[in-house]
């Protein structure tokens, strides 16, 4: 390949490969995909996350880190401009029924009102309590995503491919040059440890499932240049805006559920409903069900268990003083798994992953995140404590020729079994 992501120094790689674990300096370019899953209800795509007033969808999303570490340079500022994400460039395709892109994933190509755009009838819906089965795999020319809705027998799937119009970024550090390079992105590694991260980004892991928080708080006005002007948080929980308090919009923009609010909330206080109480606890008449999902089977034929299974939380990164936090990712002061709020108290609330008893749960154990729910909780791995302890990775320094130190991106806890495994 050419290179195309963090660190920038190694042309070529052997994909499915664990002779890909190898020194930071002379790590190929790696990325770190996606397979996103978009709630109904709210601002629709590509301005926020919702596709339609009633379904989901999903999304195969591919991230490339523009900067090479080693000589300490990053993407000319001008092609940063032009592209999808910027530094941290974006190839970002629906999943469709005939697996044919609506528009160009890659950054450079990318079009809001056409590629982000769901339309239907191609875009792949998905109705709230749908059994949904993923797969993942490598072809001969890329990543496979493909979901199959068990509820209605539809199919959907994306090939991160260049025939699908998928591509890296041309390593430029100097100049204004852009230029988009048609690739086949393919798994790195042939297995997954604590070996096969992704050198650049906050989270150690490598196969996992993520519930990305944060994205939400109320907003009582909100300005024609998306700003709340009004007051922030849930009703009986307002306070004056701040500078987090970007991204929003007015409920008028909202495709099903009628609120104002923003997408920007995180720093540094996190106010957003995403702490508060309101996560599935088996209170169906105010708060939404459990979303439900199995571990994930590997080998040849996806019939093989994961060994071992790790919770983690890059609230340390979040929490760090670049973001407006006063965490130190060198000595782990003031670095929390509760986050705190604008007043500086800790979060009502942070939710946790429980697994249920796979005697009593269709299909075997299943997992969830939120909070305790009666009846369907077997095992909560100690709530917020399951996250662990402080866990420090080995990060290349930038602009140091190849040197390297330790920062403080996540907590983590590794349980060295696999508590809830498919069958």
């Amino acid at each position: 390949m050419r290179h195309g992501s963090y660190p920038e120094q190694v042309s070529t790689c052997a994909p499915d490969s664990d002779s890909n674990i190898t020194t930071l300096a002379k790590h190929p370019g790696t990325a770190f995909m996606e397979l996103q899953f978009y709630p109904p209800g709210w601002v629709k795509q590509f301005n926020s996350q919702s596709c339609d007033a009633r379904d989901w969808c999903a999304a195969l999303t591919i991230d490339s880190l523009s900067e090479d570490p080693v000589n300490g340079t990053t993407l000319n500022q001008t092609c940063q401009n032009q592209i999808l994400g910027g530094i941290e460039y974006v190839n970002f395709a629906f999943l469709t029924r005939s697996g044919s892109p609506i528009g160009p994933p890659n950054p450079l190509d990318f079009n809001p009102s056409t590629s982000g755009n769901p339309t239907r009838p191609n875009v792949l819906f998905m109705h709230p309590g749908d059994r949904i089965g993923v797969s993942m795999h490598d072809t001969a020319h890329g990543l496979q995503t493909v979901l199959v809705d068990k509820s209605t027998g539809q199919v959907g799937s994306m090939t991160a491919s260049a025939a699908n119009g998928f591509g890296q970024i041309e390593y430029a550090p100097t100049g204004t040059s852009c230029s988009q390079v048609p690739y086949d992105f393919h798994p790195m590694y042939s297995t997954s440890s604590p070996q096969t991260r992704v050198p650049w980004a906050a989270h150690s892991y490598n196969v996992a499932f993520d519930e990305e928080i944060g994205h939400f708080d109320y907003c009582t006005a909100v300005s024609n240049t998306g700003t709340c002007t009004g007051l922030e948080g849930a009703p009986g929980d307002r306070e004056p805006t701040d500078a987090d308090d970007t991204a929003c919009f007015p409920a008028s923009a909202s495709l099903l559920v009628q609120v104002s609010g923003c997408n920007g909330t995180n720093a540094p206080g996190f106010d957003g409903t995403s702490y508060q109480r309101a996560w599935p606890d088996g209170n169906r008449f105010l708060h939404p069900t459990a979303q439900l999902f199995s571990s994930p089977l590997t080998g040849r034929f996806f019939n093989r268990n994961y060994s071992s299974v790790a919770f983690e939380s890059d609230t340390p990164r979040i929490e760090a003083p670049d973001l407006g936090g006063t965490c130190n990712r060198t000595t782990g002061v003031g670095c929390t798994i509760v986050p705190p709020t604008d007043d500086g108290q800790p979060a009502a609330f942070y939710p946790f992953f429980s697994i249920t008893n796979p005697f009593l749960t269709p299909g075997g154990c299943r997992w969830f995140i939120g909070n305790d729910v009666p009846g369907l909780t077997a095992n909560d791995f100690g709530k917020v404590s399951q996250y662990g302890t402080l866990f420090p990775q080995t990060y290349l320094i930038f602009g140091g020729g190849g040197a390297t130190h330790s920062v403080i991106n996540d907590f983590q806890q590794n349980l060295g079994t696999n508590p809830c495994p498919a069958r």
